[in-house]
């Protein structure tokens, strides 16, 4: 029997990406046109279940035109885990268990449903809270790509158009200059970015964290370029990439902060080289600016399915795309498996069918 549903909450949670507002939107829009529900906004993720005072009605009219914009309008957070939730105390960290501050919020704000967009992190606090009673349903948000539950995940599509700009762009200016180029994407644990990016952008090389390289090796492929007449080279790097242990110098690699793992191989490459090399970081300008065409279409989808989802009943349950069609699965099947790029998929077969290096091998 399909539950009594009156009020609606939506939240989100980690990292921002574009497509957050589209999944609002959507949302909104099918409960309160579809099924006359009220909808709330909780602001910077869970925070705004444990300080209501961070909640605003979400209504048709107060979402008009947040479609095209990136970011979200609800604002979020990586680090408000309602479990293990950190605050200062007399100068001193204090971790603190408020999640059943949110299961008496929930109360409090006459929320029946849940709606909780985010990466693995924010879904398996979902998942913790529906276990504590909490009706709640999940939508997956990473930019990483990296879901094991879902094919494709909404703001990838448009992080891959703007590396792949980008790359166009160093192209032309790296073959002015016979210049080698190092451009690092996003992808802290899995390399679908540079991958796909790479490929889309024509580069020499891809360095992902599914592959272990040397430098020595990319210098060799690199020189073997060199000889053959290219003047100048592409190097796509994820950030997540594994560091050889030592540098060309036969010291460890430091470990990289965020950021700067391109100035690290971008250095190496120079000091074995001997060539000019300049690197590009292009970090949160992947996130920022309006979502691609694909990505408001996936999101708006998942957005309108989170809601059917409550309406039938179903929590505990993550919507995903499978095979281009709309589905759930449970939250315990959605978190906790990472999604890699696997070695000899046909992705990586194809790549190095046309020459790409991995740094595997020259």
């Amino acid at each position: 029997m399909a539950p009594t549903i009156q009020t609606i909450g939506i939240s989100n949670g980690g990292g921002d990406c574009p497509g957050l507002n589209a999944v609002i939107r959507g949302a909104v829009r099918a409960s309160i046109l579809g099924h006359g529900w009220r909808v709330v906004g909780i602001n910077d993720g869970f925070d705004g279940l444990i300080w209501t005072d961070r909640t605003v009605p979400l209504t048709v009219e107060s979402i008009a035109g947040i479609l095209p914009r990136g970011g979200t309008i609800l604002g979020t957070t990586n680090r408000g885990n309602p479990f293990h939730y950190d605050i200062e105390e007399n100068g001193k960290k204090v971790t603190h268990d408020y999640s059943h501050i949110c299961c008496e919020n929930m109360r409090k704000l006459e929320l029946d449903a849940l709606i909780a967009i985010g990466g693995d992190g924010t879904l398996t606090i979902a998942r913790d809270l529906g276990k504590l009673g909490i009706p709640i349903v999940g939508v997956p948000k990473t930019i990483d790509n990296d879901l094991s539950a879902t094919e494709v995940t909404f703001g990838f599509d448009t992080a891959l158009h703007v590396a792949t700009d980008a790359i166009d762009r160093l192209h032309t200016t790296a073959e002015s200059h016979g210049r080698v180029m190092v451009i690092e994407v996003m992808g802290r644990d899995a390399g679908w970015i540079a991958l796909h990016s790479g490929i889309a952008g024509g580069a020499d090389v891809i360095l992902l964290p599914e592959i272990p390289f040397t430098i020595e090796t990319v210098c060799e492929y690199l020189r073997k370029r060199a000889a053959t007449g290219k003047k100048f080279s592409m190097v796509v790097v994820a950030e997540g990439v594994k560091l050889p242990p030592l540098d060309p110098f036969g010291k460890p690699f430091p470990a990289p902060r965020p950021g700067q793992v391109g100035f690290l191989i971008g250095d190496a490459i120079h000091t074995l080289l001997k060539k000019d090399v300049r690197v590009t970081v292009l970090g949160h300008i992947q996130r920022g600016g309006s979502p691609s065409p694909f990505d408001r279409i996936l999101a708006t989808r998942f957005g309108v399915e989170a809601v059917e989802l409550i309406a039938r009943g179903e929590f505990g349950r993550m919507v995903c795309l499978r095979a281009g069609e709309i589905e759930s699965v449970s939250l315990d099947e959605a978190v906790g498996e990472t999604r890699l790029v696997d070695p000899k998929s046909t992705m990586i077969r194809t790549a190095r069918a046309i020459g790409m290096n991995f740094g595997d091998y020259a």
